[in-house]
């Protein structure tokens, strides 16, 4: 019970934590346009998401050789 209790209370901190600053530059919608910088923030995620996507694909092969030799195995 208390593992759900404080996956909620992460969830709200998160959620705060990624809307606030949002919520706060709502003024200066342009900014990262005007200054050239949504390039590094779109770099920056492209590199992110392929690093995952690297490692679950990583993770996938692994996983597929260990039930190939768990089945062998048996």
């Amino acid at each position: 019970m208390k593992f759900f209790e404080m996956r909620k209370i992460f969830t709200i901190i998160l959620f705060l934590a990624i809307s606030l600053p949002a919520a706060l530059a709502e003024g200066n919608r342009d900014f990262m346009r005007e200054t050239g910088k949504i390039n590094v923030v779109v770099a920056t995620i492209l590199v992110i998401f392929l690093g995952i996507v690297w490692y679950l694909f990583r993770l996938e092969r692994k996983l597929t050789k260990l039930e190939h030799q768990i089945k062998d195995d048996q």
